[in-house]
């Protein structure tokens, strides 16, 4: 579960998409609407639930018992129960909520059907009770293991590659509200080897594509997401900003590295514990002691939080900054060690901000604009080391088209100190993928 699986084939052949394209892709708009659309709605329900729960935990529960809701006592107790909530549900559901999430990048091989409601459960759990983890993994195995299944049932002579791409390319759209970022992941898959002629890129890329505009579509009409972080427009850059952009992106990937570098470690040592009701409630207990000190920001996926901490700016000084984003450093990687089931994407980017946030503050000439963005690319381009996402997601925090053509520069230094060094992800063996 390492990479985004190989596309090419999946249906247009390398021998039929040339001489008949359009009788090819004519039969997979329908499937591939339903698909996306699926995965939206799936998407969408596990984030209402989610809401919904969190909700009760951290505002009902602690008003009815008169305890402050963020408060350090109410904070380690809810993570900690969360673990122990979370362990039983790997203990004791079938499927044990699927393979190691450390072992997990985004996308990967079906699991069984059986397994996804424990997977969702495990998930859910987590996001509700403020772990540092988004829901990009879990959502895309879910979606990518019912699609393959009843895909299959329903037309098993397409080979399950194709529908792993529809899964894949729909959850993506859902997730960030638009089919842009579903195109830019896919294309790093699907470009065609040199010697290995096969079908035209946009032929690969329709029924993917068309899932993702469908999923994206689906989320925007039903809850119009946004990662717009209201952050001042930057409509003329100049020297200056290059310059900066050049370095707090190459700084924000060599920090980002350092938990790339600490993941197999901290991974082996909750490890050791082998037991998920061990390991869970410890690292519930650590999220606890980690959010008691670094406050209500530091909890949850992040993407809420980063708004509120972009929208402040200029509210937190360096000490408060440096403290947020090690505080959610350590939570990402605790949470990402001891089982709980997430995705790393959202947190990065809370990560990126403060980081970037805190370059601006100590270096208040650097445009907070080009602060934010740079940081995100760079870290971004550490935890995931998908280069077009990282640009994608950046450019999209920014608001500011003028900023991509400098967002390009900058991830070019920050490629450099993070190709080929350990990703935050660990083989079957435990060490780190490199």
């Amino acid at each position: 579960m390492r990479h985004l699986p190989t596309y090419g084939g999946a249906v247009a052949t390398e021998t039929s998409a040339p001489e008949a394209p359009l009788k090819v892709l004519l039969p997979q708009i329908l499937p591939a609407l339903v698909v996306g659309v699926g995965s939206a709605l799936l998407f969408l329900a596990i984030s209402g639930i989610a809401d919904q729960l969190e909700h009760v935990v951290w505002n009902t529960l602690p008003d009815a018992l008169g305890i402050g809701r963020y408060s350090s006592l109410w904070i380690i107790s809810v993570l900690t129960a969360t673990g122990i909530a979370v362990g039983l549900v790997i203990w004791k559901v079938y499927g044990h909520a699927g393979p190691d999430p450390a072992e997990g990048g985004l996308g990967g091989p079906p699991v069984p059907p059986g397994v996804v409601p424990g997977l969702l459960l495990a998930s859910t759990l987590g996001l509700a009770g403020g772990v540092s983890l988004g829901p990009e993994y879990p959502t895309i195995a879910a979606a990518i293991a019912l699609t393959f299944w009843l895909g299959r049932m329903v037309r098993a002579d397409v080979p399950g590659v194709f529908w792993v791409s529809l899964a894949t390319a729909g959850t993506f759209g859902a997730l960030f509200g638009t089919p842009v970022a579903a195109a830019l992941v896919l294309s790093e898959s699907l470009a065609t080897r040199p010697g290995r002629p096969g079908p035209a890129l946009w032929d690969r890329l329709f029924s993917p594509l068309l899932a993702a505009g469908a999923g994206a579509m689906t989320t925007q009409l039903a809850d119009h997401p946004s990662f717009n972080m209201g952050l001042p427009p930057l409509n003329d850059p100049g020297y200056e900003d290059v310059l900066a952009a050049l370095i707090v992106a190459t700084l924000a990937a060599l920090f980002g590295l350092l938990s790339c570098y600490a993941f197999p470690y901290v991974h082996r040592a909750f490890q050791r514990m082998r037991h998920p009701m061990v390991m869970l409630p410890a690292g519930g207990l650590v999220l606890g002691l980690l959010g008691a000190l670094g406050g209500q920001l530091t909890l949850f996926k992040g993407l809420t939080e980063t708004k509120e901490l972009v929208q402040s700016i200029g509210s937190y000084d360096s000490g408060e900054l440096t403290k947020l984003t090690v505080v959610k450093s350590a939570a990402l990687l605790v949470a990402a060690s001891c089982g709980f089931v997430g995705g790393r994407v959202f947190p990065a980017v809370f990560i990126g901000a403060s980081f970037g946030l805190l370059a601006q503050a100590l270096v208040p000439e650097i445009n907070p604009t080009v602060a934010v963005s740079s940081a995100v690319l760079g870290i971004l381009l550490a935890h995931t080391r998908q280069g077009w996402v990282s640009l994608f997601v950046a450019a999209v925090i920014a608001g500011s088209p003028p900023l991509v053509a400098l967002l390009v520069l900058a991830s070019l230094p920050a490629w450099l100190v993070v190709t080929g060094r350990p990703e935050m992800e660990l083989d079957q063996h435990g060490a780190s993928v490199h």
